[in-house]
């Protein structure tokens, strides 16, 4: 009985979320006032763009208007924390980047996006992301246009083609995806979803996947997530699961609850021949899970694994997808800007050769912080993500 409580103890540790309201140790500062910057894009702008350093910017709780962009010169790893009062909980997100613009205006999908992220090694954390321009154009929430980018807890929020996963390897774990024509859509991205809620706004799409052909990477698997209505929207209102915007267009829904919004036949064509495309399901669930599905997609007989999808995870945050709190984990970069120069230090969370105190971390993949724990507790392992001193 010891053994079990202790067991469950663990457990309900690694479990629990973090609140983030203050600034990581030498993070630069978005604020309505107060910070270094009253806007992200200036924060963007402060970075040199041929550094390779790894820069971490807090925003505090406000609504953001106008569009950011993060060009594919910046080399730095770039992180953005959101403030919140619970990083497992995107209904608790206090930072909003809201912008109205139709690609019809700005030119091209990609130019009408709120947040347009084209640089690699890139995360978000618990930010709410908004084109607010309406039905009727394609208007971009999101557009994620370079490599090894990861969205934790955020909230994509339009009505069509609310995020262009076009470029790279893309995870979103957590998040909440709102829209209702094509709304999560591009053409050469390998993109997981984790554990996403996916809401629905009008009549329409879910998936776009614009593979073209046989080579083209692109890949999108929706995983463990949830499709439903969006609060106040007629029942009357029905969506397919997809339909394929390029003749080799590849999408899976997998261990996900449907409700009956999703149309009993699943998916819809487009204007493209139908031979090479490669739409399927596997272990779905609820309402929307049990209609017949077109002939031309397929029931998989066993599940796809994010490695055999995304490759290599160790750019990925684990300890969050696990729901291990981030506080314990945190490494930050110490930025020092003037108006000369900025220059950055990373620095990790204690050091590997200080001591723990009971019930700290003590190891795991990618983890840098103390391995040596404190007399009289000892390094457990746990999982390959998380030991603790017990």
């Amino acid at each position: 009985m010891k053994i079990s409580i202790i067991y469950i103890s663990i457990f309900t540790a690694l479990a629990q979320a973090a609140s983030r309201t203050s600034p990581p140790s030498g993070a630069i500062v978005v604020a309505k006032s107060g910070g270094q910057y009253t806007d992200l894009q200036s924060a963007i702008n402060s970075i040199p763009a041929s550094s390779t350093s790894s820069y971490t910017i807090f925003i505090q709780p406000g609504t953001y208007n106008g569009q950011v962009y993060i060009p594919n010169t910046v080399k730095g790893k770039i992180t953005i924390y959101g403030y919140t009062t619970n990083d497992q909980d995107y209904n608790q997100n206090q930072v909003t980047l809201v912008n109205s613009l139709g690609a019809d205006v700005a030119g091209s999908n990609d130019a009408s996006g709120t947040l347009r992220a084209h640089s690699t090694d890139f995360k978000v954390y618990n930010i709410n992301i908004q084109n607010s321009r309406g039905s009727g154009v394609q208007a971009i929430a999101l557009s994620t246009q370079g490599n090894q980018q990861g969205y934790y807890g955020c909230k994509l929020l339009g009505y069509q083609d609310t995020l262009l996963a076009n470029k790279g390897t893309n995870v979103f774990n957590k998040c909440y995806i709102e829209g209702a024509t094509d709304f999560i859509f591009g053409q050469q991205a390998i993109a997981w979803f984790e554990k996403c809620t996916i809401a629905i706004s009008g009549a329409g799409f879910i998936t776009a996947n614009g593979r073209d052909s046989d080579t083209n990477p692109s890949y999108y698997v929706i995983n463990s997530s949830s499709i439903s209505l969006k609060s106040g929207v007629s029942s009357s209102v029905k969506t397919y699961l997809g339909r394929p915007w390029r003749a080799y267009a590849r999408t899976v829904f997998q261990n996900t609850a449907m409700s009956s919004v999703v149309r009993p036949e699943g998916w819809s064509t487009w204007s493209v021949a139908l031979d090479n495309v490669y739409y399927a399901e596997y272990g779905n669930t609820g309402d929307g899970s049990k209609g017949t599905r077109v002939s031309w997609a397929k029931q998989l007989s066993s599940p796809l694994t994010l490695t055999g999808i995304i490759g290599s995870t160790s750019w990925i945050d684990m300890n969050y997808w696990n729901n291990v709190s981030s506080s314990t984990t945190t490494t930050t970069t110490k930025a020092t800007t003037t108006a000369a120069a900025t220059t950055t230090k990373t620095t990790a969370a204690g050091g590997g050769g200080c001591t723990q105190s009971l019930y700290g971390q003590c190891g795991g993949q990618g983890y840098t912080g103390c391995t040596v724990c404190a007399s009289g507790s000892t390094c457990k392992y746990s999982n390959d993500w998380y030991s603790q001193c017990l």
